[in-house]
C-alpha cells in the first residue's frame, strides 16, 4: 500500500490490445503517440521525422494514408523504424487494406465511414490477415449527419452513439483488437464524452484534446482536459495535439503523465520562478539544464532552487538538489547534502552529476534484471 495515498490514482479496468509489439490498456504503461506532418510520399524526410520521435521517446507513430502512394509509401517507410505505425484512414477501404498489407501495426478508421458491410468484412480480414489493431476515431468535427440531426449539435451522448455504432459493427464481425478516441477541440466536450465512453464499455481508450492549439495554449488544454481524465483513471493511450513540432507533443505529453507520477521518462526539473532571493541567475540555468539533459531518458528529479527558503526542502525530495546559497551553492545526492560549488559553471557541474547518475540507475537496473528481461 502507498504511503502516500493522494498519490494513488485507480486506473478503469480495461481490456489489453497491442500495436504491434506495444500493449495498450489493461497493466500496460499509458503510451505516448504523435503524428507525422510531412507528405507520406516524401519517405526520406517522413523516417527522419518518424526517428526524432523516437528519439523524444515516442511509443506509437500515425502516419495519414490520404491516397495510394502514400500507402504504398509504407512499405518503404516501416521497415526503417522501430515504433508501431498507425496508418491514417478516412472513407476510402482499400487504403485501409493497403496499408495493413504495407506494415501498418494498426489503422485508425471509422468502419461506419468506408461503405458497404462487405467492405467492412475486407478491411477486417485484412487486420486480422497481418495481425492488425484498429482504433476507431471519433470526432466532435466529423460526426455523423443523422447523429447531429438527432442531437441538433456535436455534444457527448452524439460521440458515445458514434462511438458504440462503429464499436458494433467491429463485434458483429468478431473483431476486439482495437482501441476509441472520442475527441473534440472544446475541453468539456471532449472530456464528458470519455467519461461517458469509459462507462459505456472496456475497450482501451485513446485521449486526445484535437486541434488544442499552439505549443503554450495547446499544452494548457491538453494539460487541464487529458490530465483530469487521466487523473480520474481513464485513459491507455494519449496524443497531445499541437500546431508545433511533434517532437513537442511527446514532450508534453510526458510532462503530463510525469506530472500525475503515471510514467516517468527523463529528467524532471523542479525548479522556483527565481525572485530577488536569488543567488545564481535561475531562469536561463533552467533553459540551458533542459537542453542539455534532453538525452537523458533514465527517470531521475533534478530540484534547481534559487536560494535557502524552499532549496533544501525540495532537495531532500529529489535525486539531485541544487540550491543558491552567498557563500556558495549547495549541492544535494540522494537527499543528503554532499558538497559546496563555488567555482565552475553551474550547468556543466549539475550536467555531469545527472549522467553520472543516470549511469549508475541504468547498471543497477541491468545488474537486477533476469536474462529475459534484458532479451525483451
Amino acid at each position: 500500500m502507498s504511503t502516500r495515498p493522494y498519490r494513488d490514482i485507480y486506473r478503469r479496468k480495461s481490456r489489453q490490445i497491442h500495436v504491434g509489439s506495444v500493449a495498450v490498456g489493461g497493466d500496460a504503461p499509458i503510451t505516448v503517440q504523435s503524428m507525422t506532418n510531412t507528405p507520406t510520399t516524401d519517405v526520406e524526410a517522413t523516417i527522419k521525422q518518424i526517428r526524432a520521435l523516437e528519439v523524444a521517446g515516442a511509443d506509437i507513430v500515425r502516419v495519414s494514408c490520404p491516397d495510394e502512394e502514400s500507402s504504398a509509401a509504407l512499405a518503404r517507410i516501416v521497415p526503417e523504424v522501430t515504433v508501431p505505425i498507425v496508418a491514417d484512414i478516412h472513407f476510402h477501404y482499400k487504403r485501409a487494406i493497403e496499408a495493413a498489407k504495407n506494415g501498418a501495426a494498426c489503422l485508425r478508421i471509422n468502419p461506419g465511414n468506408i461503405g458497404s458491410a462487405e467492405r467492412v468484412r475486407e478491411v477486417i480480414k485484412a487486420a486480422k490477415d497481418n495481425n492488425c489493431s484498429m482504433r476507431i476515431g471519433v470526432n466532435a468535427g466529423s460526426l455523423e449527419r443523422d447523429l447531429l440531426e438527432k442531437y441538433g449539435e456535436p455534444c457527448p451522448e452524439a460521440m458515445v452513439e458514434s462511438a458504440l455504432d462503429h464499436i458494433r459493427i467491429l463485434e458483429d464481425n468478431d473483431f476486439f483488437e482495437f482501441k476509441i478516441s472520442c475527441k473534440a477541440s472544446d475541453v468539456f466536450l471532449a472530456v464528458a464524452a470519455y467519461q461517458q465512453l469509459a462507462e459505456a464499455c472496456d475497450y482501451p481508450l485513446h485521449l486526445g484534446i484535437t486541434e488544442a492549439g499552439g505549443l503554450m495554449s495547446g499544452t494548457i488544454k491538453s494539460a487541464i482536459g487529458m490530465g483530469s481524465l487521466l487523473w480520474a483513471g481513464i485513459g491507455d493511450t494519449i496524443r497531445v495535439s499541437l500546431s508545433a513540432d511533434p517532437v513537442e507533443e511527446i514532450k508534453v505529453g510526458f510532462d503530463i503523465l510525469k506530472s500525475l507520477n503515471l510514467r516517468h521518462r527523463g529528467v524532471n526539473v523542479i525548479s522556483c520562478p527565481s525572485c530577488a532571493r536569488q543567488n545564481f541567475q535561475v531562469i536561463p540555468t533552467v533553459e540551458r539544464l533542459e537542453k542539455r539533459l534532453a538525452h537523458i531518458s533514465t527517470p531521475m528529479t533534478l530540484s534547481v532552487i534559487g536560494c535557502v527558503v524552499n532549496g533544501p526542502g525540495e532537495a531532500r525530495e529529489t535525486d539531485i538538489g541544487f540550491t543558491g546559497g552567498g557563500g556558495g551553492h549547495q549541492v544535494y545526492l540522494n537527499g543528503e547534502k554532499h558538497h559546496i560549488l563555488r567555482d565552475g559553471d553551474i550547468v556543466d557541474h549539475l550536467v555531469d552529476l545527472v549522467e553520472k547518475k543516470a549511469e549508475e540507475i541504468e547498471a543497477a537496473k541491468a545488474a537486477s534484471e533476469t536474462p529475459q528481461q534484458a532479451a525483451e
